[in-house]
């Protein structure tokens, strides 16, 4: 140490059977007093003034440490193989009982522990027994607490089938589409004798009693069940095109995942069981569970859930016809396909004497943009006397399908009141539904644009239905009350000649000075068309505009006929969406990172999963190995999705904590996952350490659960500071004494004029009640 003073260095280490007396803080100064103290006899008599600072780590139990004597068995039956998690109940709580994918499977926590660090700043003590009462201190009072966590080596390793997630049964679904393209049918998959020979040896099917649990699971009738797209759902899983979380499909494929070891046969047998429970729902006219009744088919969903959706509706529709049919002495009700008379009733306003257009003014490319403005008094060029409106001069008995009057307007010829008719619902329609009919337009290659030639049936069942409610309208009449915008009104046209006709009290211009769009008066127009050749019909006389019988026949027929390779795009595509809306269903405290992390996620599925998204019967190679990439890249996102959930089952009541230590773990296991480094290329383990609040100490100690006695711990504790029933792991201290070299117990004089204080004696203690490590370090001048 220069020319000056030289520094002796000592260690000693006790393995074993450490005495009592070293075990205690007390023992501990002592002997650290011993080593410059002349005698024993100045321990006891002299004071000495001893700077003091000690830390202290304690280590909660592994979290999967469990009592063997609190596992029970299992009841028999309920581990067949192949079963689906979702029908098997454990006796024994897991920590992810309340989290969303427990229902389908238990993660391993990824958390495997926490350590506590509590510190003593630097203290001065003049006697053991200042040392005695520390030692009997709680940790609570430490100046410092620090904390870091202990977590699971899968978080950068990857799974290789190791790990049971959404990520690995998804892998497997992804083989299956692979293989699916070697058959033209599901039944091939299920036979013996034929499909592929991969398939013979290795396939599990499971046995029928799993089967049939499973079929229960997913046809029993949820009471109070949201379908479609709920809060819990991603903002951005509606642009994958999949079936909802809840729905059939959804669940079926959920289900799919776990059944057997989500082989191509195993999914085989599932799907014809399930289209057999489908067709019995649709034979017995009973409700498809999971699948609404009503409600517009939803086109951005894949096509067999818009097929299930299609085929709900028959079966609601077909219950109708059914009920609706009269008994004898019973009089016949509303058809169900005709609109209820509240409904039509919404659109007239008699107060105001406006009306809106009931059949919801039908949109079309093949005429300008309808609003659903109102049209009261009418004008007619060359008229402006005001005119009183006496009764009708023709008898009602004619009219038949009638909802009500349309405020003051009246028909053109006749100068009755225009009626409101009862239409008919319009046909619900599913995508290939869409692109038949537009196939069926360029083929006849008619006058009609594409969609007026889809509304040409619904346009005809209005026109209908009004001439039975006016049997003395014409054309321009429908058009003022189904599409106003095509009726132009002149009303700075001069006033000609007036007719004064009292009807009701009422006073007003007639006849209604007014005439046709350019559009609908043109020669050949097809609405015109479509009004000379339209019967006047009340909407209860028409023939519906949807067959449940015939369309919910051809929806079966296509789930019957499904080839192999359409069924498992759609299931792969269904299957990412449902696996990450359940995780975005996780509570883990609106972390910042996760959320950006997990809406990447599903922008990345979205761009993926294009590629099945088309009519091809054929997957490309490149687009098998990107699926599996995207199998990695979930698992990532599932990982951390499972240790924010963890982390927020510990610290729900630490906000801060929570969002500090995740964001450690985040920015240092996020760059690795998925990078394929073996252990030696990955740096040293997280251990960055977090200081806790005084405020939080609380809730950090309560980690540490008084152990039990069936837990593998130590019976006998000999050290003190305990916290919560728990020792330390490990004890450090460190004693040192600061005076003038000339007071050294070994050495010579210091040199002359040297009068600086240092630190003349320092001894670093580390250890528990097992085992005792002392250093001594001692400046002097010989």
């Amino acid at each position: 140490m220069g020319t000056l003073f030289t520094r002796r260095f000592e260690a000693d280490r006790i393995g074993s059977q450490v005495p009592v007396k070293l075990m205690h803080l007390e023992g501990l100064y002592e002997l650290f007093v011993s080593k410059f103290a002349f005698s024993n006899e100045d321990l006891s008599t002299h004071l000495f003034e001893v700077s003091f600072k000690m830390k202290l780590t304690y280590c909660t139990l592994p979290y999967d440490e469990d009592d063997d004597d609190d596992v029970q068995e299992p009841e028999a039956g309920s581990t067949e193989s192949g079963g689906s998690p979702k029908s098997n109940h454990h006796n024994k709580s897991q920590w992810d009982d309340d989290c969303p994918w427990s229902e389908w499977y238990s993660s391993e926590d990824p958390v495997r522990g926490f350590e506590l660090i509590a510190v003593w700043s630097e203290k001065a003590f003049e006697s053991s027994l200042d040392m005695a009462e520390l030692e009997n201190a709680s940790p609570l009072e430490a100046d410092d607490w620090l904390i870091f966590p202990c977590l699971s080596e899968t978080l950068t390793e990857d799974s290789d089938g190791k790990r049971i997630g959404f990520a690995s049964q998804l892998r497997l679904l992804v083989d299956a589409l692979e293989m699916s393209m070697e058959a033209k049918f599901i039944e091939d998959f299920v036979s013996e004798h034929s499909g592929p020979e991969t398939l013979k040896s290795s396939a599990v099917i499971p046995p029928p009693t799993v089967l049939d649990r499973v079929l229960k699971d997913l046809f029993h009738e949820v009471e109070g069940l949201q379908l479609g797209f709920s809060d819990g759902d991603h903002k951005n899983s509606r642009t994958i095109k999949g079936a909802p979380l809840e729905s059939l499909f959804g669940q079926f494929c959920l289900h799919a995942l776990w059944f057997g070891d989500c082989n191509i046969r195993a999914i085989a047998v599932f799907w014809i069981e399930f289209v057999r429970e489908v067709r019995w729902c649709w034979e017995e006219s009973q409700p498809v569970p999971r699948m609404p009744s009503n409600c517009v088919i939803d086109l951005s969903t894949c096509l067999i859930n818009q097929k299930l959706h299609m085929l709900s509706i028959c079966i609601n529709k077909k219950r109708q016809q059914e009920q609706e049919s009269p008994k004898c002495g019973e009089q016949k009700k509303f058809p169900s396909h005709v609109k209820e008379e509240t409904q039509v009733k919404r659109c007239l306003s008699p107060r105001d004497g406006k009306t809106q257009t009931s059949s919801g003014e039908r949109e079309s490319l093949s005429r300008p943009d309808v609003v659903k403005d109102s049209v009261g008094h009418i004008s007619n060029s060359g008229h402006s006397d005001t005119v009183k409106l006496g009764d009708a001069k023709h008898s009602a008995c004619i009219r038949r399908g009638s909802a009500g009057v349309v405020g003051s307007m009246m028909l053109l010829k006749s100068q009755q009141n225009m009626h409101a008719p009862f239409t008919q619902e319009p046909p619900v329609m599913t995508e290939d539904m869409h692109e038949e009919r537009l196939q069926a337009v360029e083929a006849l290659g008619d006058s009609f644009s594409f969609s007026a030639q889809l509304e040409k049936d619904i346009l005809s069942s209005d026109m209908s239905a009004f001439k039975a409610a006016n049997p003395d309208a014409v054309f321009e009449d429908f058009i003022r009350w189904h599409s106003p915008r095509d009726w132009e009104n002149n009303d700075n046209m001069d006033s000609g000649a007036s007719h004064d006709n009292a009807i009701k009290g009422l006073t007003v211009e007639w006849p209604p000075r007014g005439k046709l769009s350019e559009r609908m008066s043109e020669f050949g127009n097809s609405w015109r068309k479509i009004w000379n050749e339209a019967p006047p019909l009340p909407a209860s006389e028409q023939k519906p505009l949807l067959d449940p019988n015939r369309e919910g026949e051809k929806v079966l027929h296509y789930l019957e006929t499904l080839r192999p390779c359409q069924l498992l795009e759609q299931m792969v595509c269904t299957a990412f969406r449902a696996a990450a809306d359940t995780l975005n269903r996780t509570t883990f405290g609106g972390l910042k990172q996760l959320t950006t992390k997990i809406g990447q996620l599903n922008l990345t599925m979205a761009a993926t999963l294009r590629c099945l998204q088309t009519s091809n019967l054929s997957i490309d190679t490149e687009d098998i190995q990107d699926l599996k990439r995207l199998c990695a890249i979930f698992e990532h996102v599932e990982k951390l999705i499972t240790l924010a959930a963890s982390f927020y089952i510990k610290f729900m009541n630490a906000p801060r904590l929570l969002e500090s230590i995740f964001n450690d773990c985040y920015n240092f296991y996020a760059p690795r996952m998925g990078t394929g480094s073996t252990a030696s290329e990955v740096k040293k383990d997280f251990e960055k350490k977090q200081k806790v609040g005084r405020r939080e100490r609380e809730i950090a100690a309560s980690m540490l659960t008084t152990p039990t006695a069936n837990q593998s711990w130590r019976k006998v504790l000999s050290m003190g500071n305990l916290l919560n029933g728990h020792e330390p792991t490990l004890r450090e201290i460190i004693f040192t004494k600061h005076g003038h070299l000339s007071e050294n117990y070994y050495g010579g004089h210091a040199p002359r004029g040297y009068q600086h204080e240092l630190e003349t004696y320092r001894m670093y203690i580390s250890g528990t009640s097992n085992y005792l490590s002392v250093a001594l370090a001692v400046a002097s001048c010989d």
